[in-house]
């Protein structure tokens, strides 16, 4: 069973960036042909997804936060990342690590979510 969990501070200033891990158990992030993913959901507003990093190391961005996203991985500890710089109150949201197969629809295992506020 694939497990995902998030993890890092669940307060950050303005303009500081919001770093995020998602450590993943009981599968290896290279492993054909899973993409590992970012999604976000502000308050009252629906899902949003941010970008993925493939088992090959690939990586896309949502073009509405390309240049402020970042998202890397360790394969040696199974984990992934997300950075976004230059937050704003807006960035406020439940911040989930999830895996795409390809093979599937959607999304086909998730983290529980973690809270970030942005706020001074």
């Amino acid at each position: 069973q694939v497990q995902l969990q998030e993890s890092g501070p669940g307060l950050v200033k303005p303009s500081q960036t919001l770093s995020l891990t998602c450590t993943v158990s009981g599968g290896s992030i290279t492993a054909n042909y899973h993409y590992w993913t970012w999604i976000r959901q502000p308050p009252g507003k629906g899902l949003e997804w941010i970008g993925h990093i493939g088992y090959q190391g690939s990586i896309d961005y949502s073009p509405s936060l390309e240049g402020r996203t970042s998202i890397s991985r360790d394969t040696s500890r199974n984990q992934f990342t997300l950075q976004l710089s230059s937050v704003t109150p807006e960035d406020t949201a439940v911040y989930y690590c999830a895996r795409h197969d390809p093979k599937r629809p959607g999304l086909d295992y998730w983290g529980r979510g973690t809270q970030v506020t942005v706020s001074s």
